[in-house]
């Protein structure tokens, strides 16, 4: 069993490292990450299950970019290969900062995009590809990258890549690295198609396994509502003014895009992404939403498993899923690494039976009820009482993370990550306060220096501050 650490340099991260995590406001790593970086370090090869939202980018992605040396013009020395566009798109993002730190380069490689600027990514020597194995044998066949110097090598979600179809093209791209590897492999879980590519591709492989092999939504609220066709939009948009950020999944590309449309007309900002859509749609889209700028994305399944954001406060199924595992797939975007959520159904009357079937094949049981938004709010605050000074310990979280006081305090934003969606607050004690974008006025951000008012909850990185508004001045 894995020791149970407090900070990052225990597990041997470089300072610098742990510096910009911390500044990222990540103070203690999470269980996949406490068990995958050492070994990683040490240079084992490393098999995970994890789920996602577990944390598992930065437990294999911080130990490879740690251990990346130079490049040379369009033979990188370290590889990470994923099932999806936006997947990629995601653990270059979260590499990157750190990446930079080594005075290297990351480069992207997929396909629905020019050729262009990755061939220029690659012509300029990027140390570290993040890639989709197809885009990337059509640049191996043109040229354009050798794989004759990696060293590092990481397959995240294999079983995905497994259900896509990509093995074959993995095999092809392995083969191609002729030196000695190290090679990470991440699955949610491990079937017999995984389990003989482990065999393949890996040297003594050390297990780690975290979570479930299957998204975890026990930590989410889940509602079932009768709602009648017509009302949908209407209530949805209502649902999301109470949860905040919120993925909407329907059943077809022409729905997500009718319900992003009425969506915005009802003033609810909403963007949508499904496969219809053009990879620079879907870009813009995913990034709209991970910066706050809509607090909606409306998809269709693809983005079940294709899109991975952290801090999406609710999950509405505005078109009831076929099955349970849709469902749990579905709902697992909500209420990931510790965090809570809300998970709304809308059901036909029709289909109540249908429901009730559903609940029992992903093991819940609720009422299928009018509909009650006071199911989506925050819980009450208690009588008031003076704000205490608190040192919260690392990640220590209060499942019904209660007000600490009612009364309603003032401070000074000290800074915010508008690209991450959260920030900290001066609030005159011997603490900052954590706040997040769902704790804002929707589409609302703030700014370092600007006046606030609030309430204060013990949270996932110590106080935190919510309900928060601006002061006038």
């Amino acid at each position: 069993m894995t020791s149970p650490v407090s900070g990052f340099a225990e597990l041997g991260l470089p300072s610098d490292f742990c510096a910009r995590l911390t500044a990222s406001g990540i103070d203690a790593p999470f269980p996949i990450q406490a068990a995958v970086i050492a070994d990683a370090l040490a240079g084992r090869d490393v098999c995970g299950r994890a789920p996602t939202g577990s944390g598992k980018t930065l437990a294999f992605g911080l130990p490879v970019v740690a251990g990346l040396s130079s490049a040379s013009n369009r033979r990188p020395t370290a590889l990470i290969l994923a099932p999806t566009r936006e997947l990629v798109d995601q653990i270059a993002n979260e590499l990157r900062p750190y990446v930079r730190l080594r005075n290297h380069a990351v480069a992207t490689v997929y396909g629905g995009v020019g050729y262009g600027p990755q061939r220029k990514a690659l012509a300029d020597g990027a140390e570290l590809v993040v890639a989709c194995p197809g885009r990337l044998e059509d640049l191996i066949a043109s040229g354009d990258i050798r794989l004759d110097r990696v060293e590092q090598v990481v397959l995240d979600e294999a079983d995905r890549m497994a259900d896509m179809g990509f093995l074959p093209s993995v095999r092809r791209i392995l083969g191609l690295i002729t030196g000695p590897r190290q090679v990470h492999l991440f699955s949610a879980t491990m079937n017999n198609a995984v389990t003989k590519l482990i065999a393949e591709v890996q040297t003594d492989p050390v297990n780690h396994a975290v979570g479930s092999d299957r998204p975890d939504v026990s930590a989410a609220t889940h509602v079932f509502w009768n709602v009648a066709r017509a009302d949908r939009a209407a209530v949805a948009a209502a649902a999301i003014e109470s949860m905040g950020s919120t993925i909407v999944f329907c059943r077809t590309r022409h729905g997500a895009d009718r319900l992003a449309r009425q969506l915005n007309r009802a003033g609810t900002t909403a963007a949508a992404i499904h496969g219809g859509r053009s990879q620079p749609q879907r870009d813009r889209a995913l990034r709209a939403f991970t910066k706050g700028d809509v607090t909606t994305l409306v998809a269709t399944d693809v983005a079940a498993r294709g899109v991975h954001v952290d801090d999406v406060a609710g999950v509405v199924h505005f078109d009831l899923p076929a099955d349970g595992e849709t469902y749990i797939h579905r709902s697992g975007r909500t209420a990931r690494a510790g965090a809570r959520g809300t998970v709304v159904a809308f059901v036909d009357p029709a289909d109540r039976r249908d429901a009730l079937a559903l609940q029992r094949s992903v093991g819940i049981s609720v009422s299928v009820s009018d509909v009650d938004h006071s199911h989506l709010e925050a819980p009450a605050a208690p009588p008031a009482a003076p704000v205490p000074t608190v040192t919260a310990e690392p990640r220590a979280v209060d499942q019904q993370r209660p007000v600490v006081a009612s009364t309603r305090q003032t401070g000074t934003v000290r800074s915010y990550n508008g690209a991450r969606g959260y920030g900290f607050i001066d609030a005159g004690t011997n603490e900052s306060l954590f706040v997040h974008r769902s704790h804002l006025p929707a589409g609302k951000r703030l700014r370092s220096g600007q006046r606030v008012e609030f309430e204060i909850r013990p949270g996932q990185k110590g106080l935190e501050a919510i309900d928060v508004r601006l002061v006038p001045a």
